[in-house]
C-alpha cells in the first residue's frame, strides 16, 4: 500500500491510499487531473472518495469527481451516500468507520482498515480527538498550529484575534496532538503523518522532531507530491 499526498493545506487537501488493484481518495480538495496523474491515469482503480466535512479545501471538487463516476461519501449529503457516526461501510476492500469530531461544521474522522495497510486513523479539522483507539497501524493527524507562534502572530499584528479564536476552536495544536499520541496505543504503529499544518502558525521541522522524540516512530510532515510506504508489515 502507498499513501500519496496530493494536497495538505488550506489551499486544498487530498490523499490517496493505493494498492496494486484499488485506490481510495480521502478528501476532495484538488482537481481530478491531479488524481489521474498520481494514478498514472488508471482512474478505474478508484473505489470511492470519502470527505470529512464541507469546507472548500476538503470538498471543492466533489462534483467533478462525481461526474467522472466516482462515488463520494460525505456528511449531510443528499446527492450521494451520507456518512453517519459509527456507521460502518465498505469501499471494495477498504473498511471504513466514521467518527464524529468537534469542528465548526459537522465533521468526521475515519478509521480505515485494509489487509495491506492495517488500521489507519485519519483525523483533520478538529480541535481534539475524543477517542482512544487500539490496534492502530498508521496515523494521519492534523498538527495545525503551535500556541506560542499563534499568539506571537496576534501580538505582532500578523493575525487578527478573531482568526486566532477560530483556529483554536476548529483546529488542532501540536500540544494537543502530543496528548492524543500519549493516550493511544502505538505498539503496532508504523507511520505517523502530520497533516494540514498552517503556513504561518506552525514549525514543520520542530513538529516532526518532537513527535519522533515522543514516539520513536517514523514521522513525516505531509507535503504535496510525497509518497510513503503504508504497509502493515515492514
Amino acid at each position: 500500500m502507498k499513501l500519496k499526498v496530493l494536497g495538505s493545506s488550506s489551499s486544498g487537501n487530498c490523499y490517496l491510499l493505493e494498492s496494486e488493484k484499488s485506490a481510495l481518495i480521502i478528501e476532495a480538495g484538488v482537481k481530478l487531473k491531479k488524481i489521474k496523474i498520481a494514478l498514472d491515469f488508471e482512474i478505474a482503480k478508484v473505489v470511492g472518495c470519502i470527505v470529512t466535512h464541507w469546507h472548500e479545501d476538503h470538498s471543492k471538487y466533489v462534483f467533478e469527481y462525481m461526474k467522472s463516476g466516482i462515488k463520494v461519501y460525505a456528511p449531510d449529503w443528499i446527492k450521494g451516500p451520507c456518512i453517519e457516526h459509527k456507521k460502518l461501510f465498505y469501499l471494495d476492500a477498504f473498511r471504513i468507520v466514521p467518527l464524529k469530531v468537534p469542528h465548526n461544521k459537522p465533521s468526521f474522522c475515519f478509521l480505515i482498515d485494509h489487509k495491506e495497510c492495517g488500521t489507519v486513523l485519519f483525523a483533520t479539522d478538529l480541535h481534539y480527538l475524543p477517542y482512544k483507539i487500539q490496534g492502530l497501524n498508521q496515523i494521519l493527524i492534523e498538527a495545525n498550529y503551535d500556541q506560542k507562534i499563534l499568539d506571537e502572530n496576534v501580538i505582532s499584528g500578523k493575525l487578527l484575534p478573531m482568526v486566532r479564536r477560530n483556529i483554536i476552536q476548529s483546529h488542532m495544536s501540536i500540544d494537543t496532538v502530543k496528548g492524543i499520541i500519549k493516550a493511544n496505543d502505538l505498539t503496532k504503529v508504523n507511520n505517523i503523518v502530520l497533516i494540514h499544518l498552517s503556513d504561518g502558525n506552525s514549525d514543520a521541522k520542530r513538529f516532526k522532531s518532537d513527535i519522533e522524540g515522543l514516539t520513536g516512530k517514523k514521522v513525516t510532515v505531509a507535503e504535496a507530491g510525497i509518497e510513503i510506504d503504508f504497509n502493515k508489515s515492514l
